[in-house]
């Protein structure tokens, strides 16, 4: 009986210790893999509150219809970020003057440069962002100011960054930073080369500073190495932070470095980077500004309780 019950507890011991094993093993070579080869699809739908709140199926996450018939008005966003759980944020915008703007648009922009202007007209790529994706920032800016850069010209090249008005950052809502573009625009020398190091740098140094939840807003054309170590340690270090990043692509492409920063990072506390291809969505939407502005925001909200869960915010 002694020997019966001595070997009971033995097989348990052994297969608690085996399970604990596995378990181990396993997150040892989750820990070990520099990238996730988890599907973009399956980490919204599993793990991202909106598409759950919002009701979207597994289908529609991994053909991305959510996004494109869902949605019809700038309201609707709205509407869907509050159910969501945002109700405020403040905003940072960096936008990429470097010289790679020149030719990034043979396919998508017609050959022109990336940041030429015709008039008052909302024309270029750029500026067809900001406008696009103004009134859907708004309704949870609460006039409070924005702080908007430029970055990759003559003068800051790829280790500083300079405000869009010549006065100081601060602008009054996203129409006065189209209008702070169009100025610089018409100004700036192109040079680079392109990085996101500095902007993300700035940004993470107001955050800190004011101790608020802040969301940057980076346009660039993207051309960018997927190992280029400066951004790389921005972004881990920015994730020690109260910064939510989402950049905007606009031009030609390829969106290697971008696709590799919105998944592949794995040293950042948090999934802090989102991108999106502007000209892929708005090219596939039936309604393309309500898809520009969801695609936009649509892992802002779970950025935002992962970041109240690590206590980054000192103010609200």
């Amino acid at each position: 009986m002694v020997a019966l019950l001595l070997f009971m507890v033995a097989t348990v011991v052994a297969l608690v210790l085996f399970d604990w094993y596995e378990e181990e093993h396993s997150n040892q070579q989750q820990n070990s893999r520099p990238f996730t080869d988890e599907p973009r699809a399956e980490r919204y739908y599993s793990s991202c509150s909106i598409f759950t709140v919002l009701g979207f199926t597994r289908e529609e996450i991994k053909t991305f219809t959510a996004f494109r018939d869902h949605f019809r008005s700038y309201a609707e966003v709205t509407s869907a970020m509050r159910r969501a759980g945002l109700e405020r944020m403040r905003l940072i915008v960096g936008i990429d003057f470097s010289a790679s703007n020149e030719w990034q648009g043979r396919r998508t922009f017609k050959g022109e440069l990336l940041h030429s202007l015709k008039g008052s007209a909302v024309f270029n790529p750029y500026q067809k962002v900001l406008h696009t994706l103004a009134p859907a920032f708004t309704p949870f800016l609460h006039n409070q100011p924005i702080h908007a850069y430029g970055f990759g010209d003559v003068r800051t090249k790829d280790y500083d960054v300079f405000p869009l008005k010549p006065s100081g950052p601060a602008c009054v809502d996203l129409e006065d930073v189209l209008d702070a573009y169009n100025h610089s625009a018409r100004r700036v020398q192109r040079s680079g080369p392109t990085t996101l190091a500095p902007i993300i740098r700035r940004a993470t140094d107001i955050v800190r500073r004011t101790g608020l939840f802040h969301i940057l807003l980076i346009l660039t054309d993207g051309q960018m190495r997927p190992d280029e170590t400066h951004t790389r340690h921005a972004l881990v270090e920015a994730s020690k932070s109260a910064l939510s990043i989402v950049a905007v692509g606009v031009g030609d492409g390829p969106w290697r470095a971008l696709e590799e920063w919105d998944e592949r990072v794995p040293d950042r506390a948090f999934d802090n980077f989102h991108f999106v291809n502007y000209h892929h969505v708005v090219r596939s939407a039936r309604n393309a500004e309500a898809a520009l502005a969801l695609h936009a925001l649509m892992e802002i909200p779970d950025q935002y309780q992962t970041i109240l869960r690590l206590n980054y915010l000192t103010k609200y």
